[in-house]
């Protein structure tokens, strides 16, 4: 398959794509013999996993390290790739709450809106 397609199916950009290859976020992606890329299943997994771990916060630098351990192979390198992703993972937890309580506050604006805001709102206008 190539880029284009590759972009479809991952949701991502081709130039996110050509990156992701070039700092090794994916492996190499095999070549046509005219040098065009023909993205396999193997490609299309590490870029969508690539795409769950960025939209989880993981910086390019720490899926990056993630990614090496994964290659060394090593068992040991297990407990280390465990933190990385319960990191991201609390990362993430705190992210979801800051949204819970944004919306929550929200709402409750939206419920009391003839009680507060529209009063609130009338003083940001009147002199």
């Amino acid at each position: 398959m190539n880029i284009k397609k590759a972009a479809e199916s991952t949701g991502l950009t081709a130039d996110t794509i050509r990156y992701y290859e070039r700092v090794g976020i994916i492996g190499s992606v095999p070549r046509l013999e005219n040098g065009i890329r023909d993205f396999n299943e193997r490609s299309i997994n590490q870029l969508r996993f690539a795409k769950i771990m960025r939209t989880a916060g993981m910086s390019i630098e720490a899926l990056k390290q993630y990614i090496d351990l994964i290659y060394e192979n090593n068992d040991d390198t297990i407990p280390a790739r465990k933190a990385m992703l319960m990191d991201a993972a609390d990362e993430m937890d705190e992210k979801i709450n800051d949204l819970v309580i944004a919306r929550d506050y929200l709402r409750g604006k939206v419920n009391n809106y003839y009680g507060h805001m529209r009063d609130a709102e009338q003083k940001l206008v009147s002199d």
